[in-house]
Formats: structure tokens, sequence, C-alpha cells
């Protein structure tokens, strides 16, 4: 399995089309990855190897471009991106495929879409792995404005905030609508209680680069969990530990303490 992107198709709902792929063994354990802001399935999952990683591991690999991202559609309108409609086209994707349940894993606004996931469909989520989230899920992740206004401006020569410099050199390295981007960021941090995310039941890995300086703590949010881990990935900040060799290796470690328990 190689690390171009597979055959892409497409589902309907919630008046969107929504673009996804499904790969590896049909037979094998699902696995449902949900991908971060301004990525894609193909730059989140594919390009860093976790297709690969997890599809040579025996893994049904599914994964889906969240609505305003990838080749799904990019609805302009900021009231389309709240975090409980994301997990909601990602429990209709497992509609789609006839699935019942799957593993879950999600980077950074994915990983928050699949705690919203594991809320309000928690049947669907067999487990959960958070990459670059840590308590930032239920303290917030700072101020994103500023990220907003880098991907409407005009020329990226007129970004002076250095995060939002980042995302909007990110925005255009991977073609993105910087419109549906923007309009994402503005709605897409709905917040998780620390009572709410202590409801979720089920195995969870949580890790985060130790230079991320989005993510925090790893150790503070598995702290709040029933069944939950910390992972610290070395030296990794929070664009560079998605694709890291000891997070994949944590994760496959992961899933198969799970089928051995």
């Amino acid at each position: 399995m190689n690390l171009d992107p597979p055959d892409f198709s497409y589902f309907m709902h919630d008046g969107l089309r929504l673009a996804y792929f499904d790969e590896g063994d049909a037979a094998g354990e699902p696995v449902l990855l949900i991908h971060g802001f301004a990525s894609s399935a193909s730059v989140n999952w594919v390009y860093p190897g976790w297709l690969k990683t997890l599809g040579d591991a025996g893994y049904r690999v599914i994964a889906i471009d969240n609505r305003g991202h990838g080749k799904s559609d990019k609805p302009h309108d900021p009231e389309a991106y709240h975090v409980p409609l994301m997990a909601s086209d990602a429990a209709a994707l497992l509609d789609h495929l006839g699935l019942p349940d799957a593993h879950v894993m999600g980077y950074s606004m994915g990983a928050r879409i699949s705690a919203f996931l594991a809320l309000g469909h928690p049947h669907r989520v067999r487990s959960l792995i958070f990459g670059g989230l840590g308590i930032g899920l239920i303290d917030g992740v700072g101020d994103w404005d500023p990220i907003a206004d880098a991907l409407l401006a005009s020329s990226i020569e007129d970004v002076t905030h250095e995060r939002g410099k980042m995302f909007r050199a990110f925005a255009d390295q991977t073609k993105s609508d910087r419109l549906a981007l923007a309009a994402c960021i503005r709605t897409s941090r709905d917040p998780i209680s620390a009572e709410e995310i202590g409801r979720v039941d089920v195995p969870a890995l949580i890790a985060v680069g130790t230079k991320d300086d989005i993510a925090g703590s790893p150790q503070a949010l598995a702290a709040l969990m029933r069944d939950a881990r910390a992972l610290d990935i070395p030296n990794r900040d929070h664009m560079l530990a998605v694709g890291d060799r000891v997070f994949k290796k944590a994760a496959l470690d992961f899933y198969a303490e799970i089928a051995a328990a």
C-alpha cells in the first residue's frame, strides 16, 4: 500500500455531498479517521503514512473529508460548522457503510469531533484516539479569531499573527477554500465540560507532541476520563506530531491491547 491518495466515494448528509475513502481489509476491524482543521483525509492520513500503517496491520481504514474541507462540500455559513454537526456527518458515514461502530481516531479539530461523536453517539465508538488535542478539549485552545482574519487576508504577506500565518500558509499549500475555513474556525470550537468527558467510558489514547503549543496537556485530559492514557510525542509540534513513528506504534499497540482484552 503506497502513499498515493486512494479513490474517494461520496454520500449525502444534511444537504451536503461528503467525500470519504474506505480502504484496507474489508473484513478487518474498522478505524474511522477524522482529520484536523484546514487539512483533509489525504493530507492528514495518507501522506503521513497512517493509511499504510493501519492497512498493513490488517485494519479497514475509513476517512472522511470534513464539511468545508478536501473534496467535500464547503458551505460559507459559520452555523454549518458547529462540532455536533460534523460529528453527525461521521455517524452518517458509518450508517452509509452499514457499520454499527468503529474505532475512532481524530487529530486536532478531528479529535474534538471524535469526542462529540462519542458523547452524542456512544454506541458507535469502540475506542478513541485523540491526536494533537489534550486538555484544550475542555479549556479551549486560545483565541483563533486572528486565524480567521489571516484566512480572509488578501495576501499572506499582510498577515502578522504568527499562528495565523502558519494556518494561512497551510491553507494555501492545500489549496483550501479559505472562506469555508474562516467560517469553520469561528464555530468549530464548541466546548466540552469535564463532567461530559468523564462520561466517556471507552478506552482512549491521548497523544500530543511535547512542543505542541496548541493542544494542552494530554495527562490532564486523561485524568478526567474513565479509561484513558496519555502519550508524549517527543520533540514534535502541532504540525509534525501527526505522522510521528512513536504515535503510530502507540496506536497499533493500543489497538492490539484492546483486541487482546
